[in-house]
């Protein structure tokens, strides 16, 4: 009994070191947050008996209990529309970019809460710069619409730098092996420099004198 009193301590402070830390999951805002739960799916909302049906049965084909990939459809949806030509308009420029809106807008989401996830974070950069080249078509040859596709959409445009190079392994070896040969070359050359420069000074003195 005294040896277990003598070790207690020893034994409960073991026991709470060895505890799981159990870290609090950060309520990260949703862009899918303004869709009302009531809203019917996709698939359901232009059926024309589906206002005689059960309320249970509506709340079980209203996005309370959609998926998150039925959450998605309606929400693009919402996107297109606020930027489509006409009601049958499925692929012009800013319909691509209101797709794309959506779909990086969900990567960033998904990487906020895992941040390791390099598979989704190459493909929402893929996805960014296609969106990239197709608002720099659209500013280049529609402007207005360009303008009406970053204020419904809430896109922040920034223009890219008038020279943009990829710096990669292979460049930077060459560029180092480069500066090292012009290095080498201008060592070679400053004993003839400085001969010629000692010439000039001498012909300036003999001209002055």
């Amino acid at each position: 009994f005294f040896f277990y009193q003598a070790c207690a301590p020893f034994i409960q402070t073991a026991r709470c070191y060895a505890r799981p830390v159990r870290r609090k999951k950060k309520d990260i805002p949703s862009h899918l947050d303004d869709l009302p739960p009531t809203m019917l799916k996709k698939d359901y909302a232009n059926v024309p008996i589906i206002n005689s049906v059960d309320d249970v049965v509506k709340r079980l084909l209203s996005l309370e209990m959609a998926s998150q990939k039925e959450k998605m459809k309606v929400k693009t949806e919402q996107l297109v529309a606020k930027v489509r030509r006409s009601p049958n308009d499925d692929g012009s420029f800013e319909v691509q970019v209101a797709k794309l809106t959506a779909k990086i807008r969900t990567y960033e989401e998904h990487l906020q809460r895992h941040p390791k996830d390099k598979n989704n974070r190459r493909r929402m950069l893929m996805a960014i710069d296609k969106r990239k080249k197709l608002l720099a078509y659209l500013r280049r040859v529609r402007y207005d619409i360009f303008e009406n596709t970053c204020k419904q959409l809430d896109i922040q445009y920034t223009l890219p730098p008038p020279y943009c190079r990829r710096m990669t392994k292979r460049w930077a070896v060459k560029k180092a092996f480069c500066l090292k040969v012009f290095q080498e070359a201008q060592k070679l050359k400053a004993p003839e420099r400085l001969k010629q420069r000692r010439a000039w000074q001498a012909r300036a003195r003999a001209a002055k004198e």
